[in-house]
């Protein structure tokens, strides 16, 4: 069941994606990330609400967010800040760079989870699982090399910097979410909830130094409908992505190479809403991604 929860993840990331391009493109991208952040709050808030005034219909629903310690909202405030740097990262590389160079170097996510799943959780990996991850490396390698026909060394470019450092931190927060969810025995909705007020919070700081005291900047930012669809999107792949985490089955680097299959979504789609260059040469390493998946799933 938590792979075809995996699943459903990807299928709601992939049109995250694509939303999250049309926000930030040719706008100011702190403004647009506290915009996602706090739609996705705004849709959890009366769950809150109601679990604190209407616990036992909330909690009929299996909705409940239920009260926590301290020290767990400290834990949960760490997974906000690797987000936090996670996601300024990538919204900044997102910004500046075509979204089928983008993804597919997001792609690359799993490998790093693969190694902690490894170290950390013991989780051992079969030979076509190992195929399967140096086949998605090998993929986002080639990319780089189409990369260059639009311009873009990979190796000058500080924006293909930040979009690989943004993967790594997202990688570290995908070992993380199993602690919170299988050790800490977290629910979905109350990680959700808490880690949007936590990463609204830590925006709200950033903007206050970079953004507000800024009148240029402040006057450049759009608002746009892709906004909130982004915080709406996100938290309905981040649920089924926490569901899928519950079971003790759950396998982290498997998971994490199946969310990966969103990347359909981000290059067919999204080449030919944003009309970027080379869609054709891209599906090459595309469908050496899709097979390292199949491969994993497969295994």
């Amino acid at each position: 069941m938590w792979m075809y929860l995996g699943l459903l993840t990807a299928l709601f990331l992939g049109l995250h994606n694509l939303c999250k391009k049309h926000a930030v493109q040719g706008n100011e991208v702190f403004p647009v990330l506290l915009g996602t952040i706090g739609s996705g709050f705004l849709v959890l808030l009366p769950v809150f609400i109601g679990s604190v005034y209407f616990p036992d219909y909330i909690n009929k629903i299996g909705f409940t967010i239920t009260d926590i310690s301290w020290k767990i909202h400290g834990f949960i405030f760490i997974k906000s800040m690797i987000m936090a740097g996670s996601w300024v990262l990538a919204y900044q590389a997102l910004k500046h760079l075509p979204i089928t160079i983008v993804t597919p170097i997001r792609s690359a996510g799993p490998f790093f989870t693969f190694i902690g799943a490894i170290l950390i959780y013991q989780e051992k990996p079969n030979f076509l699982q190992w195929i399967g991850f140096f086949l998605i490396i090998f993929s986002v390698l080639l990319y780089s090399r189409i990369g260059k026909k639009e311009g873009i060394n990979f190796k000058k470019n500080k924006w293909i910097f930040a979009i690989i450092g943004a993967t790594f931190l997202g990688a570290s927060s995908g070992l993380y979410d199993k602690f919170l969810i299988q050790s800490l025995q977290l629910n979905p909705q109350t990680l959700q909830f808490w880690f949007c007020f936590y990463m609204s919070i830590i925006l709200l700081i950033i903007l206050s130094i970079t953004w507000f005291p800024n009148k240029e900047k402040r006057k450049a930012f759009k608002w746009r409908w892709s906004i909130p669809a982004v915080g709406v999107l996100l938290q309905a792949a981040d649920y089924f992505y926490y569901k899928a985490l519950q079971d003790p089955d759950a396998l982290i680097m498997l998971l994490s190479a199946i969310k990966r299959s969103q990347i359909l979504i981000a290059v067919v789609i999204g080449g030919l809403v944003f009309k970027e260059k080379n869609k054709r040469k891209k599906l090459i390493p595309l469908l050496g991604i899709m097979m390292g998946v199949f491969l994993i799933l497969y295994s």
